[in-house]
């Protein structure tokens, strides 16, 4: 029975590690993806028409956070990653009116936000890579 018990704990253990990586992976995935994206803007920033199409991604990037299951391992980090999206959004809607100064102040509040969240995943023993 003893055995029985370490078993399924051991499952368990291993499940919420699984969904806590998964989590990590696709938290990794948007953040990557957003500084891409952002750092392809800024080299054109007088294209208003990329900006848009950067805009229509990061809208669609801030949606799947916004929609994604959270483990529970890592829940006070998560509104870190939609803050940093939603700046993201906000610098390439701000490069689709041609404004570069609310483009770049809202990057650098995203990298600022960015450092908190890898900071709180840090200390909840949960670590991502830097891009």
């Amino acid at each position: 029975m003893k055995l029985i018990l370490r078993a399924l704990l051991a499952i368990l253990c291993i499940t919420g590690v699984a969904w806590a990586g998964s989590y990590l992976d696709r938290t990794t995935l948007l953040i990557n993806e957003s500084h891409r994206a952002g750092a392809f803007l800024r080299q054109r920033g007088n294209d208003r028409e990329l900006a848009r199409v950067v805009q229509k991604a990061a809208e669609a990037r801030l949606d799947a956070a916004q929609k994604m299951t959270v483990p529970k391992e890592v829940v006070l980090a998560h509104p870190h990653v939609l803050i940093v999206l939603e700046h993201h959004e906000r610098a390439a809607a701000a490069a689709a009116e041609g404004d570069t100064q609310r483009l770049l102040i809202h990057e650098l509040k995203a990298d600022e936000e960015e450092r908190v969240l890898r900071s709180v995943l840090e200390q909840l023993g949960w670590p991502i890579a830097k891009p």
